[in-house]
C-alpha cells in the first residue's frame, strides 16, 4: 500500500492575519445592524396563518346550538398517533333528538400527540370535528394539554349544518322532494 503525499499551499500574508475573514464577518454584523427589525411584538402582532393551514382540531355545533358529533369514531379510527378518544354515549328515547343513535358521552384529544394531519376532519361524515386556525395551544402540565368535549365545543364554536340529520321534519321534507 503506498501513501501519497499532498503537498499544501503556504498561506499568503493577508490569510496568516485573518484578516479577510475579520472583515467579512464585520461585514455580515454592520448589515444586520442597519436592516429593519424583523421582531414581532407576540402576542398582539400575529404572522399571516396560510390559507390551507391545519391547525387545532376541535368540535363544532350546528346553527340550533346541538352536538353534530354523532360517536361514529371514525376519526378515532384513523388518527395515525391516536390522539383521540371517544366514549359513545345513548340519547335518551324521549329527548327530542332520539331519532339519533348516540352522541359522545367523552370526547378527548390529546394535544401532545396530535400531528395536525388533518384525517379526523376529511373522515367525518358529519362535519362536525374541524381544524381551526388556532395555533399557539401550551399548558403547564400534561392533563391541560388534553382537550376534553367542553373545550373542544368551546374552541369550536358553531357552523352551519350542510345535514339535516338533526331535523327530523326538514330531513323528511328533503328525502320526500328527492324522490
Amino acid at each position: 500500500m503506498s501513501v501519497k503525499i499532498v503537498e499544501r499551499k503556504p498561506l499568503t500574508l493577508a490569510e496568516r492575519t485573518y484578516i479577510p475573514q475579520i472583515v467579512g464577518g464585520l461585514k455580515t454584523t454592520w448589515k444586520h445592524l442597519v436592516r429593519p427589525k424583523e421582531t414581532m411584538e407576540y402576542p398582539e402582532q400575529r404572522p399571516a396563518i396560510p390559507p390551507r393551514y391545519r391547525g387545532v382540531p376541535t368540535l363544532v355545533r350546528d346553527p340550533h346550538g346541538r352536538e353534530k358529533c354523532v360517536s361514529c369514531q371514525l376519526c378515532e379510527f384513523v388518527c395515525p398517533p391516536k390522539a383521540i378518544r371517544i366514549t359513545p354515549g345513548e340519547i335518551p328515547p324521549d329527548s327530542a333528538t332520539a331519532h339519533v343513535e348516540k352522541g359522545p358521552q367523552a370526547f378527548d384529544i390529546d394535544m401532545l400527540r396530535c400531528i395536525y394531519c388533518g384525517m379526523c376532519e376529511e373522515v367525518c361524515p358529519e362535519e362536525a370535528i374541524v381544524l381551526q386556525n388556532q395555533f399557539s395551544m401550551s399548558g403547564y402540565s400534561r392533563d391541560e394539554m388534553i382537550n376534553h368535549k367542553d373545550r373542544l365545543y368551546e374552541l369550536g364554536g358553531t357552523l352551519p349544518d350542510k345535514h339535516l340529520k338533526w331535523d327530523k321534519k326538514k330531513a323528511a321534507e328533503e328525502h320526500g322532494n328527492a324522490h
